[in-house]
């Protein structure tokens, strides 16, 4: 093999690697996404140049803790695979900034993890996962968070730590609080809630002033807190398949709403406000 610095096998239906791979010592990224492997030769552990290394979409269900030698590595993706525990040597990887481990077996996520302080986006979607630790708090540094199709049904207070979070994505969750702390998320743009559990909002919600769009659809919503009419950046506001059957005021000086949509409720009172709403342009789902 000739010095390269990128090596593409994506869709090859490659079964096995060489252990010739760890001469590469050049390689800046190796793609093996949708392909037959099970394992890899210990030696890809030497190539210390990788910034880039996708393994999504193949059969692993464990990887040696030797991935902990890739310290240049910023982007990881493990999605699509069969893994139940993850190596805790992940958690040295000071550069990673790109972590991928959607639809897989995972109950955890090793406490090592704490330590990515670099990380802006983690996506751990399509697993089996209880409960969110604590330390995700220590995360400073994410923008984005993915934590749909699990099965929380609380979150940590910490969470409200990520000041730089703009996109939280919750959905098919069963949460069915959210902590006060919620409201610590200033830079907070887009609020995926759906299909979860929730009887009530914490009022630190309308707190979320750079808020755009907030997803509450198919809960047990009886009810929302006034603050929501401090969301004045709100776009479009989801409460479809709820229990509600009357709606804040506060909600009538969200002047910069576009869609809202009340459909799949109990009666929900005529408000005048929303008449309003929908006379500078707002579309109404009722």
């Amino acid at each position: 093999m000739r010095e390269i610095k990128v090596l593409d096998l994506a869709g090859k239906q490659v079964s096995s690697l060489t252990d010739a791979i760890g001469k590469q010592i050049t390689l800046e990224a190796i793609d093996l996404y949708s392909n037959q492997l099970s394992s890899l030769p210990e030696t890809i552990w030497q190539l210390t140049n990788l910034q880039k290394l996708n393994l999504a979409e193949n059969h692993f269900s464990s990887l040696s803790e030797g991935i902990g030698n890739l310290i240049n590595l910023r982007v990881l993706d493990l999605g699509h695979n069969e893994l139940t525990f993850l190596p805790e040597a992940i958690g040295t990887l000071s550069n990673l900034a790109f972590l991928y481990l959607s639809n897989n077996r995972l109950t955890s996520i090793p406490s090592t993890f704490r330590n990515l302080k670099n990380l802006i986006y983690l996506n751990i979607t399509d697993n089996r996962l209880t409960s969110l630790p604590e330390w995700i708090g220590n995360l400073s540094r994410l923008i984005e968070l993915r934590l749909y199709n699990n099965q929380f049904s609380s979150l940590p207070d910490s969470i409200g730590h990520l000041v730089d979070l703009k996109e939280l994505h919750l959905m098919d969750n069963n949460l069915n609080l959210l902590p006060a702390l919620i409201g610590g998320l200033r830079n907070l743009k887009k609020l995926v809630l759906q299909s979860n559990r929730l009887t009530s909002l914490p009022e630190s919600i309308g707190s979320l002033g750079n808020l755009t769009d907030l997803d509450l659809r198919n809960n047990k919503l009886a009810s929302l807190p006034e603050s929501l009419g401090n969301l004045k950046k709100l776009r479009h506001l989801d409460l479809r398949a709820n229990q509600l059957v009357s709606l804040p005021a506060s909600l009538g000086e969200l002047a910069n709403l576009e869609k809202l949509d009340l459909r799949w409720n109990k009666s929900i009172s005529q408000h005048k406000w929303i008449e309003r709403l929908e006379e500078r342009g707002c579309i109404v789902y009722t």
